[in-house]
């Protein structure tokens, strides 16, 4: 019986413990957003002392000096973490934002090959380095490396994010586009759902700058989906020639995804246009373009807008932020097919 009951107080006093570690690391969670970054480090060594050798804790710590901006101890932190076993993505990706902080390149780019070659398929990982290979001016290995992260983890937002920016200033109308709204779906309330969306509204003026912009794009690299996705789109030239609204932005796609699931949704299943032909169906998707292009294109008609429209504003909202859009595996279509 004695044993019993200790055996029962052992895992109690254990499951208490665990509780209260991570509790300390909310704790400190808590000083890090407010900047009290002492008191951080704190709270995070007295969990330490509590489970010594946590890769979590550990990692928090590291954190924790980097955006203190203390490198030296951060790297002191992260250095003997990266050569552990239990090594996961999120360790890479610390140590990888404190040697790109201390401007050393070379020692950021090994560290990203190797969480690669243990993690292929990590889109964080894939995202970053490429960011770095950008900041390198190498754009080409860096755009590599984010459509492959779009294709392995499509549910990681930064590949989006980077890609997008990428064709916006190459001109391809196509992927900056589609990879720019799959990313204010996927991430629809950060700085950087602005940027793109901005990027998008641009993307749109200058794709229907060109007369035919079929023609216009480059046709050997043109995949089938490109093709399919020029040649609807091309015929909505004649809605936009007194200029690019969001009225007749909501026409111009509207006619999109109703000819597309009439020709190319069975061939080209695709959970962006998915989602927008079931906005269509349940009368969200002028909302849903006001989200996007309203305030850019001019605020007070947006504000007017919302408050005639309040009934369908408020149902998107509501829809919006109640839903989780993720992308499919396997619906790909960025190659020669």
């Amino acid at each position: 019986m004695n044993l019993l009951l200790a055996i029962s107080l052992g895992i109690a006093i254990s499951s208490f413990s665990q509780q209260d570690i991570k509790q300390l690391q909310e704790t400190a969670r808590t000083f890090q957003k407010q900047g009290d970054y002492a008191n951080a480090l704190l709270v995070l060594n007295r969990a330490l002392q509590q489970k010594p050798n946590d890769l979590d804790i550990q990692k928090e710590i590291a954190f924790t000096y980097y955006i203190q901006r203390d490198f030296t101890k951060a790297k002191e932190s992260i250095n003997p973490l990266l050569d552990r076993g239990d090594a996961d993505v999120q360790t890479y990706q610390i140590g990888g934002n404190i040697y790109k902080a201390t401007e050393e390149i070379k020692n950021a780019e090994s560290l990203y090959k190797k969480g690669l070659s243990k993690y292929p398929n990590s889109g964080a990982l894939l995202s970053e380095y490429g960011e770095l290979l950008w900041a390198k001016k190498e754009p080409l290995a860096a755009i590599e490396l984010w459509e492959k992260g779009i294709e392995v983890d499509p549910n990681h937002s930064g590949n989006y994010y980077n890609a997008c920016n990428y064709y916006y200033y190459a001109a391809d109308r196509v992927w900056s586009l589609v990879y720019g709204e799959i990313f204010v779906n996927l991430e629809s309330y950060s700085t950087r759902t602005a940027e793109i969306k901005n990027v998008l509204m641009e993307g749109y003026k200058k794709f229907f700058t060109q007369s035919d912009a079929f023609k216009k794009y480059d046709s050997k690299k043109k995949t089938e989906f490109e093709e399919a996705f020029l040649a609807i789109m091309n015929k909505q030239q004649s809605l936009i020639v007194t200029g690019i609204t969001v009225d007749n932005l909501v026409m111009v796609r509207s006619r999109f995804i109703l000819e597309w699931f009439e020709t190319n949704s069975l061939k080209f299943p695709h959970r962006l246009f998915e989602y927008q032909q079931q906005l269509l169906k349940d009368g969200l998707f002028e909302a849903y373009n006001q989200w996007i292009f309203g305030a850019l294109t001019d605020v007070m008609q947006y504000q007017n807008w919302t408050s005639t429209h309040t009934e369908q504003h408020t149902q998107f909202n509501y829809f919006q932020r109640n839903r989780v859009f993720k992308m499919p595996p396997g619906q790909y279509y960025q190659m020669k097919l």
